[in-house]
């Protein structure tokens, strides 16, 4: 991407546009006040399209800020209404890679959970179905190996609840790695949580077309431990 070098496009029409987020850069502008994914693809596409005006960006889908790998935006208001559509129906495909801290005691597995989130406190918990303003979250998650008293597994998302995986995987006694605010220990300093966003499928909102995009983890601990073996 031009003037943003660490912002890698892996696709780009009239549309939509699908990158690379960075880990640890917000995907939209927070109290932080650094610099967030959606203004710089933004003043990207001003630039290379020589746009005078405003810029539209729609955002259909989130990251956590720790968190990196492909994502996906909308270049137009009808591209945005009916990648929003797909991700409410479920028919985005969202697939992750994460490092836990111990062993899921099934190999492969759906889990369910209600969560609420703490907007005071940007903290989410796991909370009986029944509890007010709680949302289901659902994902399938596969062991591919385990070292060192960790696991790396694959993991399908059937919903986007914020902090989802980190909270589900927490609450069944295996955080991830380095995700110091549910339990995860960090390794190493500055270690950033062991989660990627691998693979994003979905019909093109205007063409029909079937896509899909693939980013490979960090070459960094812990995902060395298995592409060293």
């Amino acid at each position: 991407m031009a003037g943003v070098p660490s912002i890698p496009v892996l696709y780009e029409d009239n549309h939509v546009i699908v990158v690379i987020k960075p880990p640890n850069v917000p995907t939209q502008e927070d109290d932080s006040r650094d610099p967030d994914l959606l203004s710089l693809i933004k003043a990207d596409l001003k630039v290379r399209h020589r746009k005078p005006g405003n810029v539209y960006l729609g955002l259909v889908q989130r990251l956590d800020r720790p968190v990196g790998g492909v994502m996906v935006f909308a270049k137009t208001s009808k591209a945005a209404s009916r990648l929003s559509d797909a991700v409410r129906t479920r028919t985005i495909r969202k697939q992750y890679r994460a490092v836990v801290n111990g062993k899921p005691k099934e190999p492969s597995g759906t889990l369910r959970h209600h969560l609420l989130k703490d907007s005071r406190t940007n903290m989410v918990k796991v909370v009986p179905a029944d509890k007010e303003g709680a949302k289901e979250a659902i994902l399938d998650y596969r062991i591919v190996g385990s070292q060192d008293g960790l696991s790396l597994l694959e993991i399908e998302l059937h919903t986007g609840r914020p902090h989802q995986i980190r909270v589900q995987f927490a609450s069944i006694g295996c955080p991830l790695v380095g995700d110091q605010r549910y339990g995860g220990a960090s390794a190493v300093p500055g270690q950033q949580i062991a989660l990627w966003s691998v693979s994003l499928a979905f019909e093109h909102p205007v063409t029909k077309e079937a896509l899909r995009f693939h980013s490979q983890p960090p070459t960094a601990y812990p995902w060395l431990l298995w592409e060293q073996r």
